[in-house]
Formats: structure tokens, C-alpha cells, sequence
């Protein structure tokens, strides 16, 4: 049956290229939302994970004061690193991520010096909003940042594309059950001789039915995995940009789509092809005498 199906693809090779195409089309716009979804998940994640605080400083602190600052931050129960940045380092960080001429005219003074903490724990977020209230009381700190706002922007932005992939999914599924499903209305009415021929000589409806149900996975499935290797082509070309960007605002590389994902594409490809045929001829075949 699979011959049978692979010689007739072969027969209307220009209607099947161009279904295969359209399901590309569709799996691409898939595939690429959930390869934001999986890198914004990092995100989430390293910050999740490995929480963040910033201690900004009042100007003119000594640096004793610092320094006592500093190594009672690196004794707390749950901080891993600590990082002192001064005025000037903190302005040259900001001006190479930004070629702003209005922040490159600010004076130093502008940019507070900080001591940048990196928190490992098992509630990071809670231990950082312990240590930002205990922080705030001393006299040297001007205040503290714990980015839990960010982060909460980042779960928000997940939960938003959590719902975005399903949408899209929905609109995958439909547009893939609309294509291939035209595309064996239209390759059925150019063998109907054939189909014509077969049902005289008492080949039941599976049979007649097995190869076109067979064209639709395969159309499904090769669209998918073209869908996938394009994106992985524009991930090779633009990752090297992408992992200076994303690494020196948040710490993480670029990430392409985990391998059960890639494999969960390909079977939903086939799977909605299979289907789409199946619907399609179930009806029609029957007609045929």
C-alpha cells in the first residue's frame, strides 16, 4: 500500500509539492512561536532559579563601608556572588548596550555605584525580599532592586503564549485539515478511473482508501519537517547575534526547539494529514460503484 501510495504522489508530484508547501507555511508560524515560548521560558527559569538583587549605594559611601557592606552580603545564608560595580564601570555597561547620545552626556554621577548580588536558593525570590528589607536600613544603601517585577512580566508573557500557541495551533489544524483535504478531493477526481476500475473487481473501501490516506501523512509530515528545518536554517544564520544580545541583558544563550518538541511537530504533521484524508474520502469513495 505504501507503493502504491508513493508511485501515485510520484504521478501528481506538482499537486502534492504544493500542499506539502502550504503545511509548511502553517508549521513554520508553530514552530516559531514555540521557539519564543521555550526562550523566554529560560529566561524565566534563570531567573527562577538564581535570583537577582541589586544594592544601589548613596554617592560619596567610603570604601570601608563598602567593604563591610560586602562581606556581610557574602556571609548570608543563601547568596552566592557578590559583585561591586562602580559609578564609572556602571556607566561604561549601560553606554555599550546603548549608543543613546542623551545617556552618553550624563555625568558619572548619574550611574550609583551597586554592589550586584547573585542569590542560590530554594525560594531565591523570598530570600531576596528578606535580604532587600534588612538592606534598606542601612545607612549606606540607597535602595534595592529584586527584579520581582520582571519576572512577574516574564510568567504573564508565558501565560500569554501559552494561549497564543494553542490559538495558533487551532488555526494549524484547520488550515492543514483544509489543504490536504482539498488536495485528495482533487488528486480522487483524477483517478477516478482507476478507483472506478478497482471497486469493479470488489476492492473494498480501505483499500481503495489505504494509499490517499497515506499521501495525507506523508504531505503532513514532510511539511512539518520542512517547516523545521527552515527554522533551524534562520537559527544557524541569526543565533551568534541573538546569543550577544540575550547574554548580556540576561545571561542565557539562544535556545532552538527541544528535540521532543521537533519529533511532536512531525508526528502532529502526519497525524493531521492522515486525518484530513481520511475525512476527505471517507464520503467520497463511497460514491464510486
Amino acid at each position: 500500500m505504501l507503493e502504491r501510495a508513493i508511485r501515485a504522489a510520484l504521478a501528481d508530484l506538482r499537486l502534492n509539492l504544493l500542499s506539502i508547501f502550504s503545511v509548511a507555511v502553517a508549521f513554520v508560524c508553530l514552530s516559531a512561536t514555540l521557539l519564543v515560548f521555550v526562550n523566554v521560558d529560560a529566561v524565566k527559569q534563570r531567573y527562577a532559579e538564581t535570583g537577582q538583587a541589586s544594592v544601589y549605594l548613596k554617592p560619596g559611601v567610603d570604601e570601608k563601608t563598602i567593604g563591610e557592606v560586602e562581606r556581610a552580603l557574602v556571609q548570608a545564608p543563601g547568596v552566592k556572588t557578590v559583585r561591586y560595580v562602580s559609578s564609572d564601570a556602571a556607566r561604561r555597561e549601560v553606554l555599550n548596550l546603548t549608543s543613546d547620545d542623551a545617556l552618553a552626556r550624563l555625568p558619572e554621577e548619574a550611574f550609583p555605584a551597586s554592589l550586584e548580588v547573585t542569590l542560590t536558593h530554594s525560594d531565591a525570590r523570598g530570600r531576596a525580599g528578606e535580604l532587600k528589607t534588612l538592606l534598606e536600613q542601612l545607612p549606606a544603601v540607597e535602595g534595592v532592586e529584586t527584579y520581582r517585577s520582571w519576572t512577574e512580566r516574564l510568567e504573564r508573557l508565558l501565560q500569554g503564549g501559552v494561549v497564543a500557541a494553542l490559538i495558533l495551533a487551532a488555526v494549524v489544524l484547520g488550515a492543514v485539515v483544509s489543504v490536504v483535504g482539498s488536495t485528495m478531493r482533487m488528486a480522487l477526481s483524477r483517478r477516478s478511473t482507476e478507483v472506478e476500475v478497482l471497486k469493479m473487481v470488489g476492492a473494498t473501501d480501505d483499500y481503495v482508501r489505504g494509499p490517499f490516506v497515506i499521501e495525507g501523512a506523508l504531505q503532513g509530515g514532510i511539511g512539518a519537517m520542512l517547516a523545521v528545518v527552515l527554522l533551524g536554517v534562520l537559527y544557524l544564520l541569526t543565533h551568534e547575534a541573538f546569543d550577544n544580545a540575550l547574554g548580556s541583558l540576561f545571561g542565557v544563550s539562544l535556545r532552538f526547539l527541544p528535540l521532543l518538541v521537533v519529533l511532536g511537530l512531525l508526528a502532529l504533521g502526519s497525524a493531521l494529514g492522515a486525518v484530513s484524508a481520511l475525512l476527505s474520502m471517507r464520503r467520497l469513495i463511497g460514491n464510486y460503484v
